[in-house]
């Protein structure tokens, strides 16, 4: 099973040359880079599961109306916010959508398992960070879920070969034949593969100048998108199985 997720955030990189982007645009371009994803999912007939930044969420109710209409998943992503705030803005996408909100995905702050459970998340999604060193290190493999406080915890996914992870920085990065091959022997062993992408990687970075590692402006963009499109497409042709990340789990 592939599960494909997308973290909707803000991209935070500063500007070149005394450029700047408010706050307002920022959120227009992961608004944009949002809508690129899901006319490449629609082509396909792609379920996937967006994780949106829970400071942001609020000022994307169209678009989190619009990704759950086309019957994604919406779940949550926390890069700061603290139980109280998640709470509130849980229940108020939740009375938004008309649908629970059964996932939340977290990095560097991590909020205890009991404090979610209590907000009633099902699952969590954890994730590491992902800079250009991350993907040499040997990595301790663990792909299977979880059961840990009434909370389902999903692993990240890990190539038992090539000890690589499905990060957004590995997809971004490889050459998509690498990449093919890599999934395909992954599942030959694990159950599933869960694949992580951000929306800001779909930026146009020649249009804003925004000062990022040209590691990542490689392969950013357009050519995200068709990498995305050519992904998609190869899965379809093998016909292998996709779901959302609250179908796969429960």
């Amino acid at each position: 099973m592939i599960l494909l997720t997308f973290n909707i955030i803000t991209i935070e990189a500063e500007c070149k040359n005394g450029a700047s982007v408010s706050d307002e645009e920022r959120l227009k371009i992961s608004v944009e880079n949002t809508k690129a994803i899901l006319r490449i999912l629609d082509i396909h007939d792609i379920k996937a599961s967006f994780f949106v930044e829970i400071s942001i969420a609020e000022k994307l109710r169209d678009l989190l109306k619009a990704i759950s209409s086309k019957g994604h998943e919406i779940a949550f992503y926390n890069q700061k916010s603290d139980p109280g705030e998640i709470e509130v803005v849980k229940k108020n996408i939740q009375d938004l959508l008309e649908k629970q909100i059964k996932g939340i995905r977290q990095k560097d702050l991590k909020i205890a398992h009991e404090s979610l459970k209590l907000m009633e998340f099902n699952y969590v999604s954890n994730i590491d960070n992902a800079d250009i060193l991350f993907p040499f290190k040997r990595l301790k493999r663990t792909t299977d879920i979880v059961e840990e406080n009434g909370l389902s915890i999903v692993p990240e996914s890990i190539s038992p070969y090539s000890q690589l992870p499905y990060n957004d920085f590995i997809f971004q990065l490889l050459p998509m034949k690498y990449y093919k091959n890599m999934v395909f022997e992954t599942l030959k062993n694990d159950d599933f593969v869960l694949i992580y992408l951000n929306s800001w990687q779909f930026t146009d970075f020649g249009k804003y100048h925004f000062d990022v590692p040209v590691h990542r402006r490689f392969n950013s963009g357009k050519k995200m998108e068709d990498k995305l499109d050519v992904l998609l497409s190869w899965i379809n042709e093998k016909e292998m199985a996709t779901s959302r990340m609250k179908d796969y789990i429960f």
